[in-house]
């Protein structure tokens, strides 16, 4: 049997990730993470959640409970990812990171992790999403050239970076297949009197709004047709069951770092 952490245990993805743990087989939930603070330490880590009492007290103490899973399962902000990267490098435990808004010099961070220990890093674990960066590049390949792209993306209002990962890595795709280099040919928005729309440029469009789990359009217009690879998730359940697919996959894997495409088989 698998042991999972999972760290963020009391928030909105963590309380998921436990949910769906406990309907998965092969897998359980081994120890419960918050930060210092929480109104959820000490808690049951399943009855707080709502998925029924596991018998697993969340705890700010990650050291205290290395001996108590396998796996980290971590959708947390930035610098408590590498944090807790840091610990289990260290204790040997793989790890799953679904988080975004990583910079350069911390996904270097992990680079090095994974020398050591096995890390699965996605800015989305949705099944759905990864076909869709799959399609991404075949549209990129066929009609990128004689399309202007753009990309729109919609989130809840508590979401914290903008542009999404996804959306980064929607254009990171389409950029690489076209031979360009995402940092010159992007676009953030647009205001003013802008001119011409140069055809080598990727824009992105961001929508805060709400409740919305999710939404992505890459979007390829040229003359007299367009075609739009969307995805929409309705439910957190689905990067969820991502994670904990993930998280059953890595445990094959030694060292590496590997993305949700070789999880699914699509690299």
């Amino acid at each position: 049997m698998i042991k999972a952490a999972i760290s963020g245990a009391a928030g909105r993805m963590g309380k998921t990730i436990l949910a769906v743990i406990g309907e998965t087989d092969g897998i359980a939930t081994g120890a419960a993470i918050e930060q210092p603070g929480s109104p959820a330490l000490g808690l049951d880590a399943g009855e707080q959640a709502g998925s029924g009492r596991l018998g697993v007290s969340i705890t700010a103490d990650l050291e205290s409970v290395m001996d108590d899973f396998d796996v980290l399962i971590d959708f947390t902000r930035a610098d408590a990812v590498l944090q807790n990267l840091a610990r289990c490098r260290a204790g040997g435990k793989k790890v799953v990171i679904g988080t975004t808004g990583l910079s350069a010099d911390q996904q270097q961070t992990l680079r090095a992790a994974s020398k050591e220990i096995a890390i699965v890093f996605a800015p989305n674990m949705s099944v759905g999403v990864n076909l869709c960066f799959k399609l991404a590049e075949l549209a990129a390949r066929v009609i990128g050239d004689s399309a202007d792209i753009e990309i729109i993306e919609a989130h809840h209002n508590r979401k914290i970076d903008a542009p999404s990962g996804t959306a980064v890595r929607l254009g990171e795709i389409v950029a690489a297949t076209l031979g360009r280099d995402l940092e010159e040919c992007a676009v953030y928005g647009r205001q003013g009197i802008t001119g011409p729309r140069p055809r080598n440029t990727i824009g992105f469009e961001t929508i805060r709004a709400g409740d919305i789990v999710g939404e992505h359009t890459l979007m390829f217009a040229g003359e007299g047709e367009r075609v739009e690879i969307k995805h929409v998730a309705t439910s957190r359940k689905t990067f969820a069951t991502g994670a904990v697919r993930a998280a059953q996959w890595v445990m094959d894997k030694e060292t590496g770092l590997y993305s949700m495409q070789d999880v699914l088989g699509l690299s």
